[in-house]
């Protein structure tokens, strides 16, 4: 059985301080704890499908963006 949902990325910001400097940076994590490359959002956008089949035991997740162009072979 294959279960199917859309999900959106949650941003994560944060800010580390090393001696004088402040570093700032800015990922992206699915449900799941799944982490999702910055270039990957800013090219689908910030929606995703996840295909979860118990009975092979994959996940197979898509851009919703790359999907909706026709080409689902992400």
């Amino acid at each position: 059985m294959v279960r199917t949902r859309v999900v959106r990325v949650r941003e994560i910001r944060g800010k580390k301080i090393m001696g004088d400097k402040v570093y700032e940076y800015v990922y992206y994590t699915l449900p799941l704890n799944l982490y999702i490359r910055k270039h990957i959002v800013e090219k689908y956008g910030p929606e995703f499908i996840i295909e979860r089949d118990d009975e092979k035991g994959t996940i197979i997740i898509k851009p919703k963006g790359l999907v909706e162009k026709g080409d689902g072979s992400a």
